[in-house]
């Protein structure tokens, strides 16, 4: 499989037209489904390539934006998402730098 191909699991005759949204490995139980003994075996059966993970946010990309993004009467909804989403990334990545500001009572 070379980068840009269709997944190799996608066969068009039986899943139709392709969904960069849809994952199509064997179907497993949803995390929201699982008891806390069966977390562990769960999170065994995770591939945990760097493909995987690619295609895991990949996936999560696509559903995001069929939802907000591209329906016909989108709102502002991903812009807000968007902006503070990058907020909370600048306030993680200058932590560092803030935390030596803070006003204490005594010191």
């Amino acid at each position: 499989m070379a980068f840009g191909d269709y997944p190799a699991e996608y066969n068009p005759k039986v899943h139709g037209p392709y969904d960069p949204a849809r994952f199509y490995g064997k179907p497993d139980t949803p995390f929201s489904q699982l008891k806390v003994s069966e977390i562990g075996a769960w999170l065994g059966r995770r591939e945990k390539s760097p493909r995987a993970i690619t295609g895991a946010f990949s996936r999560a990309w696509w559903r995001w934006n069929h939802k907000y993004v591209q329906p016909k009467r989108a709102g502002i909804a991903p812009l807000f998402q968007l902006i503070v989403g990058g907020m909370v990334f600048f306030y993680a990545i200058n932590y560092g730098k803030i935390k030596h500001h803070r006003n204490y009572k005594y010191h």
